[in-house]
């Protein structure tokens, strides 16, 4: 188990590096808010996770009600991260709470150079700005488009569909 973990009788749930940790199915998963984001995510890549395996946003503006530790305080938005630490055969995942009302993060590429792409990937779709990305630029949506298509909030559209006429 990783640097920082604290667990056993009377101590509390485990923590680690000051955030709480949970485990479901086998996945252990710490939390954290946007302040201490960073700090935690540098102490993680010291404690030998050498791969961001992915990095995702989640909107949970219709679905607030979510299992999250008693001080870990839910926001609409959360950025979760996969990371992976090769040497010791070890998974972890990172699940940031990040306010509606400003919804950015430090970037991961300092660390991480793989998370570039996840990056702007989240900010294109849920529009979490990542500070001191190299390129924070849309990546699957064209340059002018207008909002974030994956916010529950982005109002559902469509595309007129023309079809030829069938052969005879």
């Amino acid at each position: 188990m990783s640097e920082g973990v604290g667990t056993g009788a009377g101590s509390g749930p485990a923590r680690l590096h000051g955030c709480p940790v949970t485990e479901t199915l086998g996945q252990r998963t710490v939390h954290t808010g946007t302040q201490r984001y960073l700090p935690l995510m540098e102490a993680l890549y010291r404690d030998g996770f050498e791969a961001c395996m992915g990095l995702t946003g989640v909107d949970y503006l219709t679905h607030p009600g979510r299992e999250l530790p008693d001080d870990v305080r839910a926001e609409r938005f959360e950025v979760v991260v996969e990371l992976l630490s090769f040497s010791r055969r070890e998974r972890l995942r990172v699940r940031c709470q990040v306010p509606e009302a400003d919804p950015r993060l430090p970037s991961l590429f300092d660390l991480w150079p793989g998370s570039e792409a996840h990056e702007r990937e989240t900010y294109d779709m849920f529009g979490v700005v990542f500070d001191d990305h190299p390129d924070l630029t849309r990546i699957l949506m064209p340059e002018d488009w207008e909002g974030h298509p994956l916010r529950k909030d982005y109002a559902t559209g469509h595309v007129p569909v023309q079809f030829k006429e069938a052969p005879k």
